[in-house]
């Protein structure tokens, strides 16, 4: 039995649709706002886990619903970020905060090395070794892979209203983000915002990506946009379309004919 995880409890990596045929290959790290049994809820009301700083509302069904439409491998993170934030280091102070946003978290303050090292041997661990191993056989059966997470965003932050709609990321690889910012003259699509690499936010990026020579990006998605059902089903269609052509559906995605989205 490991020091965190009940032997009931599954890995950290989900998996969906990972034999999808397309060169893209989508990660949402902030699926789920799950706590390991043992954290119990961190010492937060149930009412916070439903909040942004557990998890990206709306991200994972999106995901799940934009790699239905390209027939794309996801990869999905099954803990909240708050127990460990898999788009960080371990070294980092966000991995394990002891505050998020504006807002304590009681189960986050005073841990030993010994807690810190469960999450990570555990949580954070696992889910990257799993991502390497994917990528491994894919680049082992000479399959392109273009790297794509979807993350959303909160429509104000510390009191101060975001207006952009769709954010695309991008640290110093900019080959699939200069193209997709293109792709959206009728949406609020800003390159780095309302995150940049400044804030710390392309680590699984730069971790799985950049030293593959992959090209990749992050979406975000303001995520009163994509709280319900419609707004997902919406932006995973506008995601998904390539507005040169017809909708993205096979590996073959050269660098002059790009998807608006991957």
């Amino acid at each position: 039995m490991g020091a965190l995880l009940l032997d009931s409890e599954p890995a950290p990596l989900e998996t969906f649709n990972d034999s999808g045929r397309s060169a893209c290959v989508l990660i949402c790290e902030h699926a789920s706002n799950v706590m390991p049994q043992r954290l119990g809820t961190l010492g937060l009301e149930e009412a916070d886990l439903q909040r942004h700083i557990a998890w990206d509302i709306g991200a994972a069904k999106t995901a799940r619903r934009l790699a239905r439409l390209l027939d794309a491998p996801l990869l999905l993170q099954r803990y909240s970020r708050l127990v460990h934030d898999c788009n960080r280091p371990a070294e980092s102070p966000d991995a394990m905060p002891e505050v998020s946003e504006v807002t304590a978290i009681p189960g986050n303050r005073d841990l030993t090395p010994a807690d810190r090292l469960a999450r990570i041997r555990e949580i954070y661990r696992p889910f990257h070794l799993g991502i390497s191993d994917f990528l491994d056989q894919r680049a082992a059966a000479g399959t392109e892979t273009i790297l794509v997470t979807i993350h959303s965003f909160t429509p104000v932050y510390k009191g101060k209203a975001r207006t952009t709609e769709l954010g695309i990321l991008h640290d110093r690889d900019t080959r699939l983000s200069s193209l997709l910012i293109k792709s959206y003259p009728n949406v609020n699509a800003r390159l780095n915002e309302p995150y940049g690499p400044k804030d710390g936010v392309l680590h699984l990026l730069n971790l799985h990506a950049a030293p593959r020579g992959l090209r990749h990006a992050m979406i975000e998605v303001r995520n009163d946009l994509i709280a319900m059902e419609r707004g997902q089903d919406e932006w995973a269609q506008r995601l998904s379309v390539d507005r040169k052509s017809t909708r993205l559906n096979s590996s073959h995605v050269s660098e002059s004919r790009m998807p608006s989205s991957a």
